[in-house]
């Protein structure tokens, strides 16, 4: 009986790891040492993601329950998710490029915003620039505007201030 409990235990916590993920990255680990394990769950961690080894039949439950049955595809064999909460790119940057190191980790697919994605869609969506890159972008479009508009503004000002100047010297002159 405490086994069904701590089952339905689990199902829930999957529910609102997978429910709040920006991202879901399933990866099969077969081949990874455990000090590689280590480090890729490092590396994610200080990104903010989480990287979990999951049960298939509970992920299954649990991705059913939230209508997100997409993935249960990509549920088999040896299965660890990652969970982006924030930036959907870096989780998926992180991944690609642990697994060109490390030829054990594969991605399998993903979860975008309960947009299914193949092996091939995650690599297209790890070339992307983070969300960062992206802001910054962005507020260098909204800056250059407002300082070519700052800079036609300073130079009427400018020859306002030499036009005035002009005539107080004029005036000068005359007296």
């Amino acid at each position: 009986m405490g086994n069904r409990r701590q089952k339905e235990k689990k199902v829930e916590l999957l529910k609102e790891d997978l429910s709040q993920a920006k991202i879901i990255v399933l990866t099969d680990f077969r081949g990874l040492t455990v000090a590689q394990m280590n480090k890729l769950r490092r590396s994610l961690q200080v990104e903010g993601v989480k990287y979990k080894v999951v049960k298939n039949t509970l992920t299954r439950i649990a991705a059913t329950e939230l209508g997100l049955e997409a993935i249960n595809v990509h549920m088999d064999g040896p299965v660890a998710i990652a969970y982006g909460y924030d930036d959907p790119v870096t989780p998926v940057k992180l991944l690609v490029t642990f697994a060109k190191e490390n030829e054990q980790l594969s991605l399998k697919g993903g979860l975008l915003e309960k947009q299914i994605l193949d092996e091939q869609g995650l690599r297209h969506l790890s070339q992307l620039p983070t969300r960062e890159v992206l802001l910054a972008k962005t507020l260098g479009c909204f800056q250059a505007p407002l300082s070519g508009m700052l800079n036609v503004l300073q130079g009427n000002l400018r020859g306002l201030v030499y036009a005035l100047q002009a005539v107080k010297e004029k005036q000068e002159n005359a007296e």
